[in-house]
């Protein structure tokens, strides 16, 4: 965890308090999601109780299922406390009309599977109709 004389995190301790691979902590840093952190004196890189919130907020976010452009408008109306919420209230229900299409397609998926499977006669490869239905159409 943070060193006990600095408050500050080495990439391995911010990676293990926000389950995150220090790769993916470095990917945040490269695409500008999370803000390049200070150097010690032997030139590691030192975070800050800021950036574990913000991996934090960004972890969190993608466990809800935000793309990175829809992280990275979140967090720039994060940083605007004053402001109404009216913005992050329709990003999230456009979000979450997302994820009810997609729950559809889903569903829908799984109906056709699962007809497909019933129609399995246990035979042979040539008359899987799982076979068949994934085979292109011939002209």
């Amino acid at each position: 965890m943070p060193d006990s004389r600095s408050g500050r995190y080495s990439i391995g301790a911010l990676a293990e308090a926000t389950d995150t691979k220090v790769e993916t902590v470095r990917y945040y840093e490269r695409v500008g999601l999370l803000p390049k952190p200070g150097r010690t004196t032997g030139n590691y890189r030192a975070y800050t109780g800021d950036h574990l919130a913000r991996l934090s907020f960004i972890r969190r976010a993608r466990d809800l299922g935000f793309t990175l452009d829809q992280i990275r408008a979140l967090l720039g109306l994060a940083d605007h406390k004053d402001n109404d919420c009216c913005t992050v209230d329709a990003m999230a229900r456009d979000h979450l009309g997302d994820i009810d299409r997609k729950i559809s397609d889903l569903k829908a998926l799984r109906r056709e599977l699962n007809d497909l499977l019933g129609q399995c006669q246990r035979g042979t490869i040539a008359d899987c109709r799982i076979i068949g239905a994934l085979s292109p159409v011939a002209k």
